[in-house]
């Protein structure tokens, strides 16, 4: 008798699992949804939405990417962490749903670690900070200016919490100064500011001051990327200037829900990469000054865990909350 039981045991088990199974081999047998907790138009979404198309065109099925906005992308996170994982949702993410969040809210719907499985890293912004005409001609130069008067040199960020803002706080960090940050809301405003001189210092995105700085409209001081980058090869790094490794950039993964298949995260991870390394991809990386990344799902998880070992000192010590 309790050889028939065990039998049933096993067979039971195996019934349970052979769904699963059946799933990671026909998947994806039904459209496939793609959050992005960013706004439509942005680099992320258009990478999001070209990734997307790669992977229809591979698989025969609708790759969707849904905007979900609000609560800085935990929206749409909490989405994909309540999703059954089997393939049927991801999540494009940046480094606030995946790692800054976790370390700035109380609380949150959804555990990044718990609930994620990295796919792939696809690239990454570099921040820059970037003076009005008339602010500090250099990194040395700002910094000097800071160490005279603590705290009196005003740097504006895109928000708090943002790569923007965790940057400067990290100069702070390496270099000793204080500054007086002032948050805006997006690089817009602080653009606006900059131009008009109304503004000495920034903290944003390389991408989005790399037109004004070639039209001499501002004026960039040092980009923090691990070399050099490619559209500004005259703007040294914060590394060569400050004389310690210094990188601070913002970067977009595909994260699955964990307990999807091994086959279907590899699946997904193969075809991104062949879209990164593609024309079209090239092209829109260029345009928007990224960093292309891609490589395995292994490589996407390392990544991740160095920025949150990075991040994670910088959060708790400016004592940086979004609650």
């Amino acid at each position: 008798m309790a050889r028939v039981c065990s039998a049933v045991f096993a067979a039971a088990v195996v019934a349970l699992l052979l769904p699963s199974a059946a799933s990671s081999q026909t998947w994806p047998n039904r459209p496939v949804t793609i959050m992005m907790p960013q706004p439509a138009g942005g680099i992320a979404d258009l990478l999001a939405r070209g990734t997307a198309q790669a992977l229809s065109a591979e698989f025969g099925q609708p790759f969707i990417v849904e905007n979900r906005v609000g609560a800085s992308g935990n929206l749409a996170a909490a989405a994909v962490a309540k999703s059954v994982p089997d393939g049927s949702a991801f999540l494009f993410a940046t480094q606030a749903q995946v790692a800054f969040n976790k370390l700035m809210f109380a609380s949150l719907p959804y555990d990044p670690a718990r609930d994620f499985v990295p796919v792939i890293v696809a690239g990454k912004s570099p921040v820059v900070f970037v003076a009005s005409m008339n602010g500090p001609a250099s990194l040395a130069a700002m910094i000097e200016m800071a160490r005279a008067k603590p705290g009196q040199l005003t740097i504006g960020q895109t928000g708090v919490g943002s790569m923007s803002h965790v940057a400067y706080e990290l100069l702070q960090l390496k270099t000793g100064i204080v500054l007086n940050g002032v948050s805006y809301k997006g690089g817009a405003p602080m653009a606006t500011d900059l131009l008009g001189d109304h503004l000495p210092l920034g903290s944003d995105l390389l991408s989005n001051f790399i037109t004004l700085a070639k039209e001499n409209k501002v004026r960039l001081l040092a980009v923090a990327s691990a070399k050099r980058f490619g559209d500004a090869p005259d703007i040294p790094t914060v590394t060569e200037e400050i004389r310690q490794p210094f990188e601070a950039a913002a970067w977009f993964a595909i994260v699955a829900r964990t307990g999807t298949a091994a086959d279907i995260v590899q699946k997904v991870n193969a075809v991104a990469n062949r879209y990164l390394q593609s024309e079209k991809a090239r092209e829109l990386i260029a345009r928007a000054s990224l960093e292309p990344v891609g490589g395995s799902p292994a490589e996407a998880e390392a990544f991740l865990k160095r920025e949150l070992e990075t991040w994670a000192p910088v959060i708790k010590a400016a004592n940086i909350s979004l609650n």
